[in-house]
């Protein structure tokens, strides 16, 4: 994920002993590349990153409820992109960002909503 979005900020501290986890829509890929082929080794992520309930078990990618192990694949094991750090992703990006507060302005602003005063007639000038 973070390989496509370069907005991604990941969290890059040193990895404690918990496992990473991914949701079931992440699940099979690489943290770091997002390849599908040759899962090779777990990851390791952070103990902040682990810490609590708000962030116990949700995917180190998305955010979503964590329900597989998360794995490098093999060859970011041979370039060892797996001793960078924490690899979970700390922020959400723009486009998500986006969604969100346009999503928002148009449930809120009445757009398409029915609740003019006129009880539904509309007297406008042609």
């Amino acid at each position: 994920m973070a390989r496509h979005h370069p907005d991604l900020i990941m969290c890059r501290k040193q990895p404690g002993i918990t496992i990473g986890k991914l949701c079931k829509n992440c699940d099979g890929k690489c943290v770091i590349c997002d390849s599908h082929i040759k899962l090779h080794t777990k990851v390791n992520i952070c103990d902040e990153c682990s810490y609590g309930n708000t962030l116990q078990n949700k995917c180190i990618i998305c955010g979503g409820k964590g329900i597989a192990d998360a794995y490098y694949c093999k060859s970011c094991v041979l370039q060892e992109k797996d001793r960078d750090g924490c690899p979970r992703i700390i922020n959400l990006s723009s486009a998500r960002m986006d969604y969100h507060f346009e999503h928002k302005k148009y449930n809120h602003s009445g757009i398409g909503s029915n609740s003019g005063g006129s009880g539904g007639t509309s007297s406008s000038n042609i």
